[in-house]
């Protein structure tokens, strides 16, 4: 068995990488030369400000009395510049969202894996190509430019990272900080000739990157009086800066200016997703080489902001946010940077018609020497005979396409040359996607074959091993040597086809792995043909109606990852269970229970994603909740009469009762403290964390009998779940752990139903008594059934509350009674936990419906792996490397999760074993009672 589990999990981690290789590597591709505008450029020196997290409504928009939220910056684009909205990608956080701004090109997703901080991949940059670049700001930012430059010329000044901190009293003195040195900073050259000379350069940028508005929104929501106030001051900031360096150069009007954001942010304080209220930011341009704003009396856009803010007569001039980076290059006159997909925004230049068709050609030609270096790479590492080239650009296409826009260019017809370089810049990016998706179609067929392969073999192997369908047949040594032999040298036939066309070694792996999974499933063939013959002789109707009940269970499972309303409408078949199968004739007030539960449970998905608008009264409701149902339960067991139970063990409830009384406290008191902006207080913070680290111990203190086990695990659990809610999914884990309470209590009646053995009392049933093997029974047409319904529980505790799949739906308030200095890795660590808790009640539960059904845990497990493996090869199908960024991330996260899921649920069910037959024992001081 080892070896199958061994087998299993390497089968699944191979699964779950394929994506990233075929949906998701690098684009990045190395070895172009750098193109630049052969004219003079309009600005000596550009400056950038970036405000984090700032939405474009929220600048753009007038307050109640007319007036403006960033008065300077409202005048600027009345009077002096340009403006518009830069429509970001996603993922919409701080480093893709700066990357896409300064190096123009959109992160790929392989860049997850790395954490947002560091460098994935090298990249070149405007910073890079820049003389001199100053920069201002985050130390999660800053550092990746100054890392990816060559040379020594890109400076950074950072505050410490534990300025970040959400709990603080105001965070716009990240802002100020910024504001501050670069203003002494200007003041200390005047006495510091070389960095006064440094200066005076051309090709010079200054950076300064605005936290403030970020960390305020994600403390107090973007409509929160914090955030607008910050505005204001990032507003008045902006203006005494470009004051000061207009008066520093002599206003010699050789500067231009750019004010824009990295992403925005939702109603409720996070960001990461596809929402519009995230992927609009604003864009205000003034300065050297900029246009005046232009007066139009109609424009049309689909969204109806214009008129909301008032700037109907504005023409108002839209980039993505790849394309800031060529206009900044042109402005300055460096190179555009080598990876850079952005097309130059020519509206916002005010230069001659010359200089905007070379820049414009020069962008041309830069994205075409990316998509030649592609193509060149592609060409290297496939079969010549095998090689379909890129139609629309041939070698003769793009020597065309080149000379035609030079002879424009002569001929002095500026418009038809930046037309046709719209055109070619167009079709180099379609190349450059042909090429990097070359490979996808074979490497997706090869997995999906591989799939396939491999959940026909669990089935067999179930099959075989568990139920008593088919009769050991003697193996046939003579036909297994052909096969063997056979499946060798089609591995040989593959290898040799890779080696020649010196393929990367994971293709290795993607294109033999069918080989020895499919050798498998053939070895078995006289199982398949016994098979056979045993369901040719079953009632067809019944069997097609049983295939078909399990297609309908496995789609509203598939469903469910998109419309979490779909559980609701799972519960609700559930909650018929004993009605459909007779089994509330025998069991009345159980399935009277289990019905009220699982319509209580079926409200959840209904409800809208957590943490959108934080509701402590209810997690206070559900703190009280959990300490008077244990109370009850305490008191039916001091009642009962177990002669094996000590009542020394009751002490351990009554020190779990008081740690979810002190978590109940801790969550109100916290919550209060940051409303009135006293910070976290240390006191609870500790208590946050000692409740975290003793509850499991606690727990394994507890006795191993079935329910007081169960009870304890509840209690364990909820005091840290308290401590992470923020509003009504505090209620989640205790309809969840009902539920679950009665489906250990229903299997029981179920199994007594199907006559399949002797009712256990479940009273005295204890965790550790190890069970004998030959009280294994094999497995029945019900246990397909009971593994469905872990597998929907699963599923059911991941969406119950909200939407994982989606960055945005994890609120940060979550882990404020924890720590309020950002702090990525450990505020992840701690949602994760979050997540975990109603995993692990679920598992607990399976693992005592699995010993007290008398089935070995292996047996249900293969059925769960086939029925999360047939989800996972839905999903496969459904990635998305294309449309908008959300239905991409969420593609992901969907296979990502059901891949995981598998691979986690292998955990699970170890962690819930420790947790149910584990018990530390500890020193008594009395007497032991006599047994």
């Amino acid at each position: 068995i080892p070896v199958f589990i061994l087998a299993g999990l390497l089968v699944h981690c191979v699964f779950l990488v394929s994506i990233f290789d075929i949906y998701f590597s690098s684009p990045l591709v190395h070895g172009m030369t750098p193109q630049q505008t052969p004219l003079p450029p309009p600005a000596k020196r550009l400056v950038l400000f970036v405000a984090d997290g700032l939405r474009a409504d929220s600048l753009y928009e007038l307050d109640s009395n007319g007036t403006a939220q960033a008065p300077y910056l409202r005048s600027i684009l009345e009077n002096n510049g340009s403006w518009g909205i830069s429509h970001t990608r996603v993922p919409t956080e701080s480093r893709p969202g700066h990357v896409a701004l300064i190096a123009g090109f959109y992160e790929d997703v392989s860049a997850v894996a790395k954490g947002w901080k560091e460098n994935p991949v090298e990249f070149d940059s405007v910073f890079n190509e820049s003389k001199y670049t100053w920069s201002w700001g985050s130390p999660d930012i800053l550092p990746m430019f100054a890392k990816g430059a060559t040379g020594d010329h890109v400076y950074t000044f950072c505050y410490a990272a534990e300025s970040e901190d959400f709990g603080a009293e105001d965070a716009a003195k990240l802002d100020m900080w910024v504001f501050d040195h670069v203003k002494s900073f200007f003041n200390s050259s005047r006495s510091n000739q070389t960095l006064f000379s440094a200066l005076n350069e051309e090709k010079v940028v200054l950076f300064l990157h605005l936290l403030g508005i970020d960390t305020n929104g994600h403390a107090h929501r973007p409509n929160s009086r914090e955030y607008q106030e910050n505005i204001k001051q990032v507003d008045e900031g902006v203006k005494e800066i470009a004051s000061l360096i207009n008066n520093f150069y002599g206003n010699d009007g050789k500067t231009a200016f750019i004010l824009t954001s990295d992403h925005g942010m939702t109603d409720w304080g996070s960001h990461g997703a596809g929402h519009p209220s995230e992927t609009l930011t604003p864009l205000i341009v003034w300065g050297a080489g900029v246009n005046y704003p232009q007066k139009v009396t109609t424009q049309f856009f689909e969204d109806n902001f214009l008129k909301e803010w008032k700037l109907e007569n504005l023409k108002r001039l839209d980039v993505n946010q790849a394309d800031i980076a060529p206009l900044m290059a042109s402005l300055i006159g460096v190179p555009f940077p080598l990876n850079s997909v952005g097309t130059l925004p020519l509206e916002y230049l005010n230069t001659s018609a010359l200089f905007k068709a070379e820049s414009m050609f020069t962008n041309a030609v830069q994205i075409l020497e990316q998509f030649k270096v592609k193509m060149s790479q592609k060409k290297e590492t496939t079969l010549s005979i095998l090689f379909t080239p890129f139609k629309p650009l041939s070698a003769s296409e793009q020597i065309n396409y080149l000379k035609k826009i030079k002879l424009y260019i002569e001929q002095q017809k500026y418009d038809e040359a930046i037309s046709l370089c719209k055109t070619l810049i167009n079709l180099a990016l379609e190349g450059l996607s042909y090429y990097h998706t070359y490979d996808r179609l074979f490497l997706g067929l090869s997995i999906a074959v591989s799939f396939v392969g491999w959940t026909t073999y669990v089935i067999l192997v179930i099959i075989k091993a568990h139920t008593n369908l088919t009769k050991t047949v003697p193996a046939n040594k003579k036909k297994s040597t052909v096969l063997f032999y056979g499946f060798a040298s089609a591995g040989m036939i593959i290898t040799f086809f890779l080696l020649i066309q010196t393929c990367p070694w994971t293709y290795y792996i993607y294109c033999l792995l069918p080989v020895p999974v499919w050798y498998a499933v053939v070895k078995e063939i006289p199982v398949i043909q016994d098979l056979a013959t045993n369901v040719l002789s079953l009632h067809r109707g019944q069997s097609a109606g049983f295939l078909l009940v399990c297609i309908l269970g496995i789609e509203i499972l598939v469903f469910s990852f998109f419309y979490r309303s779909a559980l609701t409408v799972g519960l609700l078949v559930f909650a018929g269970w004993p009605v459909i199968t007779q089994l509330w004739i025998q069991a009345k007030t159980k399935a009277l229970i289990w019905t009220l539960l699982c319509v209580l449970l079926a409200i959840f998905p209904l409800m809208p994603v957590v943490g959108r608008e934080p509701n402590i009264p209810l997690v206070t409701a559900a703190g009280l909740l959990t300490i008077l149902i244990s109370l009850f339960s305490l008191t039916s067991l001091c009642k009962s009469e177990n002669k094996y139970r000590d009542k020394e063990d009751l002490k351990v409830y009554f020190y779990q009762m008081f740690s979810v009384a002190l978590s109940t406290y801790v969550v109100g008191s916290t919550h209060n403290s940051l409303k009135i902006k006293q910070g976290l207080p240390v006191m609870n913070q500790i208590i946050s964390w000692m409740t975290l680290v003793f509850s499991p111990v606690l727990l394994l203190l507890s006795p191993t009998f079935l329910f007081e086990r169960l009870f304890s695990i509840l209690l364990s659990l909820m005091s840290t779940y308290l401590l992470l809610s923020t509003g009504y999914e505090a209620l989640f884990p205790l309809a969840l752990f009902g539920l679950m309470f009665v489906w250990i209590n229903m299997e029981q009646e179920a199994l007594q139903h199907y006559g399949l053995s002797l009712k256990p009392k479940l009273a005295v049933f204890n965790f550790t008594c190890t069970m004998d093997i030959t009280q294994f029974r094999q497995l029945h047409l019900d246990d397909v059934r009971r593994s469905f319904f872990f597998v929907f529980f699963i599923v059911t505790a991941f969406f119950g509350t909200g939407n994982i799949a989606s960055i945005n739906s994890f609120d940060p308030a979550s882990v404020y009674c924890f720590l309020t200095v950002f702090s990525p890795f450990m505020m992840g660590g701690l949602l994760l936990l979050k997540v975990a808790i109603p995993f692990v009640l679920v598992s607990c539960a399976f693992e005592a419906v699995q010993v007290t059904t008398q089935l070995s845990s292996k047996s249900l497990f293969l059925i769960v792996l086939v029925i999360s493996d047939i989800m996972a090869l839905h999903f496969f199908f459904l990635v998305k490397d294309y449309g908008s960024w959300l239905d991409i991330g969420t593609s992901i996260s969907h296979y990502v999760l059901v891949m995981s899921l598998t691979i986690f649920m292998m955990v699970m069910n170890g962690l819930a074993q420790l947790l149910t037959t584990r018990r530390l024992e500890l020193p008594r001081r009395n007497k032991h009672h006599s047994m």
